[in-house]
C-alpha cells in the first residue's frame, strides 16, 4: 500500500500541478519562518524547501512530504514575495526589459529517504510601461508570488518574451521532476 502523500504548501498553483500530474494527496499548511542567512542566491530556494520539510517531519510520522520554494533572482538579488503593492511595482520595474532567473526547489521526504533538488529557468521580460505594471499589480494582486508576478497571468502573456527551462518551474513547481522522483525514489504511483 502506498504511503499517504502530503503537499506542504498552501499555493493553489502547486496544488493544481500535483492534481494534474495524477497524484492523490492531502494539503497541509504550516507557518514556517522563511528567513535565511548569508548564502549564494542560487541556494536560497532549496534551503527554504528543506527548512519547510523539516517542520513537517516534526509533526508527521509515516507520510511522504513534498515541500517547495520559489525565488526570483535579478542582478544576484533574491526577490521574494512583495510586502506591498509599491514593492511589487518596484520589483517588476527592475526586471522590465531584462533577463532574470527563477529557481524553484523541492524537498521530498519519508521517514527513510530525503531528496531535494532545484530547477533554474532564465526568463526574458520584455520592456513594460509603468501603466502596464500598475495595471497588473492593481488587478492581479501578486503579493503571494516570488518576484511579484505569475507567468501564467496577464503579465506573462504580454510581458515574457522567452524562457529557457520549464514553464512549470516558473509557475512554482518543477512538476516533471517531482513526478519522476515520486515514482522512482518513493515508489509512488499516480492515481490514473
Amino acid at each position: 500500500m502506498d504511503k499517504k502523500l502530503i503537499l506542504g504548501s498552501n499555493s493553489p498553483r502547486r496544488q493544481q500541478l500535483m492534481s494534474e500530474a495524477g497524484f492523490s494527496f492531502e494539503v497541509m499548511g504550516l507557518d514556517v519562518d522563511e528567513q535565511y542567512g548569508e548564502m549564494p542566491s542560487l541556494e536560497v530556494a532549496e534551503y527554504l524547501a528543506k527548512k519547510k520539510n523539516v517542520a513537517y517531519r516534526e509533526v508527521l510520522t509515516d507520510e511522504i512530504v513534498v515541500t517547495a520554494d520559489t525565488v526570483v533572482i535579478h542582478e544576484d538579488k533574491v526577490l521574494g514575495k512583495p510586502q506591498s503593492e509599491a514593492e511589487a511595482v518596484e520589483m517588476i520595474q527592475s526586471m522590465s526589459g531584462q533577463v532574470h532567473e527563477v529557481v524553484s526547489a523541492v524537498c521530498i521526504s519519508s521517514p527513510e529517504t530525503e531528496v531535494s533538488f532545484s530547477d533554474r529557468v532564465r526568463v526574458q521580460m520584455l520592456p513594460l510601461t509603468p501603466e502596464e505594471i500598475q495595471h497588473y499589480v492593481s488587478v492581479y494582486k501578486p503579493m503571494d508570488k516570488a518576484g511579484a508576478y505569475g507567468i501564467q497571468e496577464w503579465i506573462g502573456l504580454i510581458g515574457v518574451g522567452s524562457i529557457s527551462g520549464s514553464f512549470y518551474s516558473v509557475v512554482g513547481l518543477p512538476i516533471h521532476r517531482v513526478y519522476h522522483c515520486l515514482k522512482t525514489e518513493f515508489a509512488l504511483s499516480p492515481s490514473f
